[in-house]
């Protein structure tokens, strides 16, 4: 399966699962947010409201202020519980037996969302902490009830129980609060986790989609740069070579128009030949051009390449030994190579008395030696980017190069081109 198959994938399950599970409620101030609390606090206030009534019918009347305070203890911690919410279990764990000795019971039911939260927002480990803190909150909260029931203060207007058992009473109790607490406790845990793995999903669809673009922002930014490169070596050679010949021909006009009219013909064909390789560049760029068919130059197209800069005036020589390798893509990087270092010569150089050209191959690889004898050259800060483009083209291959001033005057630039090793490891 592709990189790009498996992102879809992951999106569309990230997507899925997102539209699926419920909406986020962990976001204070959301309309939803405000919405469930506002539900959650009515529905607590009408159960504390009615216990409360019920408590104040007589003959036995529980005391009002005690209960009022212990609701409105409750409605707090309600209110916090998303933005608090260990101070809000930890305060329900106190009101919880409180309320059960001198209040109305009420609070009891405080448990139910915050241990649902706890579990949606916290790790399991600590949701079932604050489980197991809960049931011994409702342990106490048992045992401070069956207090009451023998001694008082009334709860809900019930008549004191001198002669019940107080085991059975605390029992009662806790046995409804602690089924509760675990299954608050369990479904939080459940819904916490899948919008756990919903948010990891939908985070690794990005990140995988950041990645690919990235990628594909580095081969943008490698093909624009070999193109750029081509470009240079194309434009630079081209026109070095064409503007030799059109000075040549000039001077040559008034006495040998014969060569004058040559060399102007070579221009043109070195134009059009230099048209059709930009045409080729342009449409790599591309995707509704169509494929040119003309073939990348290689070594055998060396011996024309000499013969242009001859042309051009340049007393170029060129030197062979072995037999090239059938391999198009070292033979059209040998060809670069050797375009660039005499593009070069013919630019910077001055009075250029010889230019040789050497290429040698055997079986570990090639080495390309190009160097003139002319004036002394001076070594720019700047490389240009025709000599870096040598040294990235030999960097494909793992290859060394080698380019300064000869010691007599002149230019050198050695290249070798380790092909024997790459095409064993293809092999």
């Amino acid at each position: 399966m592709t990189a790009d198959a498996s992102i879809g994938r992951d999106a569309a399950a990230a997507s899925l699962a997102r539209a699926s599970a419920a909406p986020p409620e962990g976001v204070p101030g959301s309309r939803r947010a405000l919405l469930a609390d506002a539900v959650l606090v009515a529905g607590y206030l009408l159960v504390a409201v009615f216990l409360i009534v019920l408590s104040l019918e007589p003959p036995h009347v529980t005391p009002l202020w005690p209960m009022i305070l212990i609701t409105v203890a409750g409605t707090v911690v309600l209110a916090i519980r998303r933005r608090a919410l260990s101070v809000a279990l930890a305060a329900a764990l106190v009101l919880i037996p409180v309320s059960l000795l001198v209040g109305t019971g009420a609070e009891v039911i405080l448990l139910g969302p915050l241990l649902y939260r706890a579990g949606l927002a916290r790790r399991a480990g600590v949701a079932w902490l604050w489980c197991a803190a809960s049931l011994a909150s409702a342990a106490a909260g048992g045992v401070a009830l069956a207090h009451r029931l023998q001694v008082g203060p009334p709860i809900l207007g019930l008549t004191p129980r001198v002669q019940s058992d107080a085991f059975t009473d605390a029992l009662s109790l806790f046995v409804p609060v602690a089924g509760g607490v675990l299954v608050s406790t369990l479904i939080g845990i459940n819904v916490g986790h899948r919008r756990r793995l919903v948010a990891a999903l939908v985070e690794r669809a990005d990140q995988m989609k950041r990645e690919r673009d990235q990628q594909a922002s580095i081969a943008r930014a490698a093909e624009r740069e070999r193109i750029a490169r081509e470009m240079h070596d194309v434009i630079a050679h081209s026109l070095a070579v064409m503007i030799a010949l059109s000075d040549g021909a000039r001077a040559a006009a008034p006495r040998r128009p014969e060569e004058a009219e040559l060399a102007v013909a070579r221009i043109g064909e070195l134009g059009r030949r230099t048209l059709g390789e930009v045409r080729r560049l342009l449409a790599t760029v591309r995707d509704d051009a169509p494929t040119p068919e003309h073939p990348q130059p290689g070594v055998e197209q060396l011996p024309a390449l000499v013969e242009e800069f001859r042309a051009a005036g340049l007393p170029v020589r060129l030197e062979s030994s072995g037999r090239p390798g059938g391999d198009p893509v070292v033979g059209f990087t040998v060809y670069r190579i050797v375009q660039e270092s005499l593009t070069n010569v013919l630019r910077h150089a001055r009075n250029v008395r010889d230019v040789q050209v050497r290429l040698e191959t055997d079986d570990a690889g090639i080495t390309v030696l190009v160097q003139d004898a002319s004036d002394p050259a001076e070594v720019a800060g700047d490389p240009g980017r025709g000599l870096v483009g040598i040294r990235e083209r030999a960097a494909f291959y793992d290859g060394a190069v080698e380019t300064g001033p000869r010691p007599g005057g002149g230019w050198r630039v050695f290249v070798r081109l380790p092909t024997g090793d790459t095409e064993g490891e293809q092999g």
